[in-house]
């Protein structure tokens, strides 16, 4: 049995990691810069460490890391969140499961992740590097419909999908450290994925449809769905990159059945919760030799306090009110277990703190959720 360190106990998934590793007979350590974050009260966790913001912190932060790992005798450092990426500067201090900081910002990046998979003769949609005005012109002369993200950015949070010219030139702000990048608008379901991966083997994968999100971004329903096209690009990616650790990937599919890859996130993502009860999900992350597991069942799983904050009013604007309710009352909360209840219970003390960020720093409840441990191709 080992010891492992997570990070990034605010996310649920890094709650359902816990649950997962202290099932498997590991003890479980937490290290988080959020104070009263969801995963502090759960049973699962041996000791909580409080540490520096690895964004405004990053020296006292890492340094915090490797003192806890020599102090308990860590064997496994799993990252969950973006402090990955402030984590993967130290990558031959720490014994972390995941890649160096070059490899993981050729991921993380959304332009060069699209020339990565080009290179790679991987579909993505058609993309223009935008970096200015001229840029912005060009790409409105390339597409009738065309979706703007930043190269840095998470949960969709700043996306402007199909904005008029007018609206665009008014919302971008171009600066060299911070492009966007534009896409061509491709109409299509939605799926996303999730896998564990040693040195370009996968040893855990599963792919679900986007239905329900928070924002336009993040997932809040989850549902298994068995994809042979989708997997097969995961494995041909991972396989050409020997990547290492967990990766996720966005992907569209067109009513024709043609497939393209939107966007990469090199982390822990929700498909850790439809991982969760299969009995060799741990194994996974330490046995590079083993068969790739899926989800066992065809649960549907879901973040509850989001399908009310998010996903109901969302139903109610666009009519969707009958599948929210049918969606909501078939599946199982991800936070609630009641051999470990507290979390759940006291969940309303980590929303509050990161709403308190919110209101400091004038951002959203979503952008706040990040605002400590985002990276944006600093350092």
């Amino acid at each position: 049995m080992a010891n492992i360190l997570l990070t990034g106990g605010r996310a649920p998934v890094t709650l359902d990691l816990a649950r997962v590793f202290r099932r498997a007979g590991h003890t479980v350590f937490m290290a988080e810069s959020l104070r009263g974050h969801l995963s502090q009260p759960s049973n699962a966790i041996k000791a909580n460490f409080l540490v520096p913001a690895p964004r405004q912190e990053k020296e006292a932060f890492l340094i915090a890391l490797k003192k806890i790992v020599a102090e308990n005798q860590i064997d496994l450092l799993i990252p969950t969140c973006e402090e990955i990426f402030h984590m993967a500067m130290a990558h031959d201090e720490l014994p972390l499961f995941a890649e160096p900081i070059k490899k993981l910002k050729q991921f993380h990046n959304k332009w060069e992740f699209v020339v990565h998979a080009v290179d790679n003769d991987l579909h993505v949609p058609e993309t223009i590097l935008v970096q200015n005005q001229e840029d912005l012109l060009h790409a409105y002369a390339q597409w009738r419909g065309l979706v703007l993200k930043p190269v840095y950015s998470r949960f969709a949070s700043r996306t402007l999908i199909l904005p008029t010219l007018q609206k665009a030139s008014s919302s971008l702000t171009f600066s060299a450290r911070q492009p966007w990048v534009a896409q061509q608008y491709i109409e299509g379901q939605a799926f996303c994925t999730y896998s564990v991966c040693h040195n370009g083997r996968i040893t855990a994968h599963t792919t679900y449809p986007s239905r329900f999100t928070a924002g336009r971004g993040a997932t809040i329903v989850f549902r298994h769905v068995e994809h042979s096209a989708i997997f097969n690009w995961v494995k041909s990616f991972v396989g050409q990159n020997k990547f290492t650790g967990q990766i996720a990937f966005d992907f569209i599919q067109t009513p024709d059945g043609q497939l393209f890859a939107l966007e990469c996130n090199p982390r822990a993502t929700s498909g850790v919760h439809l991982l969760a009860s299969h009995p060799r999900f741990a194994e996974s992350f330490s046995n590079p030799f083993m068969d790739c597991i899926t989800p066992t069942g065809d649960r549907s799983y879901m973040l509850s306090a989001a399908m009310l904050l998010y996903g109901l009013p969302a139903a109610l604007r666009h009519g969707g009110f009958r599948d929210w309710v049918k969606t909501y009352f078939s599946s199982d909360d991800v936070i609630l277990d009641f051999k470990d209840p507290l979390p759940a219970v006291m969940q309303l003390r980590s929303v509050l703190a990161t709403r308190a960020i919110a209101k400091r720093e004038n951002i959203s409840l979503l952008e706040a959720s990040t605002f400590d441990i985002e990276w944006n191709g600093e350092g």
